[in-house]
């Protein structure tokens, strides 16, 4: 294979930050099953994905910056469904973009992430006081 054909050959599968995406492609990327990102369309009505022929999905960048969100929002900040819905209902879509730190989700069981990770730095603060004397 010619090096021009190679090239092209790489390029390919490359989209433009702009470009839309396929359910697959948003899947792979963000590493959430294609059924997670269905049934989030369904609990978070600002996910409005466009739907051609065949109902195949097409993911615009700021919907896929809003499923980054969510994601963060469930799996690393320990939000439950209902509390990231409270965050879209009332600070709008713009406020959950933000990279500012979030409140402790008020539906959070005592013991939650937070909790827990504030105990583990105290600790690890403790072990390094230890050690250096």
């Amino acid at each position: 294979m010619s090096d021009d054909l190679v090239a092209i050959a790489r390029g390919r599968g490359r989209k433009a930050p702009s470009a839309f995406r396929t359910i697959s492609e948003v899947a792979e990327e963000l590493r959430i099953p294609q059924h997670v990102l269905r049934f989030w369309e369904t609990k978070f009505p600002q996910l409005k994905p466009l739907k051609r022929g065949g109902g195949r999905r097409y993911y615009r960048p700021e919907d896929i910056a809003l499923l980054r969100r969510i994601s963060e929002l469930l799996y690393t900040q320990g939000y439950t469904i209902k509390g990231v819905q409270r965050l879209l209902r009332e600070g709008g879509r713009d406020e959950v973009h933000g990279e500012l730190p979030l409140p402790e989700p008020p539906d959070a069981p005592p013991g939650s992430i937070r909790a827990i990770l504030e105990e583990l730095e105290d600790l690890a603060a403790e072990l390094h006081a230890l050690a250096g004397r």
